[in-house]
């Protein structure tokens, strides 16, 4: 029997509450996902061992967000403190700002070859797991492995967002290196319906290769030598020698106290500090209530400058041009929140736009705890994949500049502006949690909403994440959510901001949370603009 029904319609109130578990627990965007992290937990496996069961799960089930084509960056927390592992990629060696723009481009396209750089998720989750894991390699894979041979449901945000991309990538669908995209992620041609049933057995048999190999195959081996010709033959940059000198690098995140919580982020590459630049700011002010216009227009105003400073001064660190110290030093803090008048002020910065991505975070019963992301930037990422394997590239240089006297200016072995930010409280030096939302340039005002709204506010995790939201998109234009009082969003417009009342959410951001109360019991959150679940045990 069918139903015809709208799954991403609700027309009356609902909630979820808090979930809370004391041995384990796993959220993800996916309920089978978050399954099974949770399923390895239950093996034996600790915290690290089922962030990437998950984060290999996801690449099967959600392949519009991530796949084994994507970046990855983690935050672990054991006894010994917080690790950060950068697992984005860098340029091809063949790349440079002269060779796009001969091709006619003033800025890095989005689509094809170009803006693909080193894929860096598969060599993040060998490396997390030779450091931290616990059970074999191989058992990680086996949950990804059956649903890309068996199939699995497709979920509601996925295939609406699978949809919208793929009446995107139709103008793309001639060029040879985006051909194979059509013969992978398709069903009898079209987008999978949500509830329908998916199989993407190619992707599997690439999982059992990277599972036997620690996925050395993918950078040093037969994939990385499919990976050469196939680009070579279809105009890429990307070389089996780019692929072979890669390996994630192992980082120590940076972060500011927000209201005696210590907010922890990735340095740059990544753009990490800009919402830990937004609270620097945002601590010198006391507020009277979230939905106020006074409350909003001072979030605002620092979103916007933190973005200014990001996208001015994030990039590669060996390019950067100002120390990470300086920029989040509270004296700096206090110079540009001095410089926040009445009226809504023209942010400098380059084009904020939403990019997919998917988060997860976990906890053991024994205190560690991952907060992760990986992503292939764009849905679907570059639109290239490699013929028969199911690897889809991210677009990550999309994020490149090609103007010479940027810091982000492309070059060989380069690594672009990345938005992918995993999230970290701490308080007197004992973890607090994991915490992420998803979603581009969308990542830090997330960040900084949520990070706010229980700091600030009160707000229990879950109710922070569902409550509504804004989006800055350039100059003084936000888009905002259903909620946010009438009145507010005038007063708001009388102080000089655009706003817009959008309705997609899938424009907000997607956000997981974990965090560990005073006895100990693990309070995960999970919100509705996803499909997602906290799985506990």
């Amino acid at each position: 029997m069918r139903f015809h029904i709208n799954e991403l319609q609700y027309r009356y109130p609902s909630r979820r509450s808090v979930v809370y578990g004391t041995r384990g627990m796993v959220c993800t965007a996916s309920h089978l996902a978050a399954q099974a992290g949770l399923d390895i937990l239950k093996k034996g496996g600790n915290a690290v061992d089922a962030a990437i069961a998950s984060a290999i799960c996801l690449t099967v089930i959600e392949p519009v967000s991530n796949g084994i084509g994507s970046d990855a960056f983690a935050m672990v927390w054991t006894r010994d403190g917080l690790f950060g592992l950068n697992g984005s990629g860098y340029a091809p060696a063949a790349a440079s700002a002269d060779r796009i723009r001969n091709q006619g481009y003033k800025m890095m396209p989005v689509r094809g070859w170009l803006p693909v750089t080193v894929p860096g998720a598969p060599a993040s989750w060998a490396e997390l797991w030779r450091r931290f894991g616990r059970i074999p390699f191989g058992e990680l894979f086996e949950p990804a492995v059956y649903y890309g041979r068996a199939g699995f449901p497709v979920s509601p945000v996925t295939a609406h967002v699978w949809e919208k991309e793929y009446k995107s990538l139709l103008d793309y669908r001639d060029r040879p290196e985006i051909a194979g995209w059509f013969s992978t992620f398709l069903k009898d041609g079209q987008p999978p319906e949500a509830g329908s049933v998916m199989k993407l057995p190619d992707h599997a048999q690439t999982l059992e290769i990277l599972r036997d190999t620690e996925c050395e195959s993918l950078y040093r081996g037969k994939l990385a030598e499919y990976i050469d010709r196939f680009s070579q033959s279809t105009g890429g940059l990307l070389r089996g020698s780019d692929m072979a000198g890669y390996h994630p690098l192992w980082v120590s995140p940076v972060h500011v106290n927000y209201r005696g919580c210590d907010v922890w982020e990735m340095p740059p590459n990544g753009h990490g500090i800009v919402p830990l630049m937004a609270l620097q700011i945002l601590k010198e002010c006391s507020f009277c209530g979230r939905d106020t216009a006074e409350t909003l227009h001072m979030q605002f105003e620092a979103m916007k400058m933190a973005f200014a400073d990001g996208h001015r001064y994030i990039s590669d660190p060996s390019s950067m041009t100002v120390d990470i110290s300086s920029l989040l030093s509270e004296k700096y803090a206090f110079q540009r929140k001095s410089a926040i008048g009445e009226k809504a002020a023209s942010g400098q910065a380059g084009n904020p736009r939403c990019g997919d991505t998917v988060y997860l975070c976990t906890a053991d019963e024994e205190g560690n705890m991952v907060s992760y992301i990986q992503s292939n930037y764009q849905c679907f990422g570059s639109g290239v994949v490699l013929p028969g394997s199911g690897i889809a590239f991210q677009d990550r240089g999309a994020n490149f500049d090609l103007d010479p006297d940027s810091v982000n200016c492309i070059a060989p072995g380069k690594r672009p502006y990345h938005t992918i930010i995993p999230g970290f409280l701490t308080r007197d030096g004992q973890a607090v949690g994991p915490f992420g939302v998803m979603g581009g340039f969308m990542q830090p005002q997330g960040h900084v909403q949520l990070i706010t709204n229980m700091l600030d506010f009160g707000m229990n995790p879950q109710e922070a994440l569902d409550c509504p939201r804004w989006q800055w998109t350039g100059g003084r234009h936000f888009e905002v959510e259903r909620g946010i009082p009438a009145s507010c969003i005038e007063e708001l417009r009388n102080r000089g901001h655009e706003i817009d009342i959008v309705d997609d959410m899938t424009v907000y951001g997607r956000g997981q949370m974990i965090c560990r109360n005073q006895e100990g019991v693990l309070m995960g959150a999970t919100e509705p603009r996803a499909d997602g679940t906290a799985a506990a045990w």
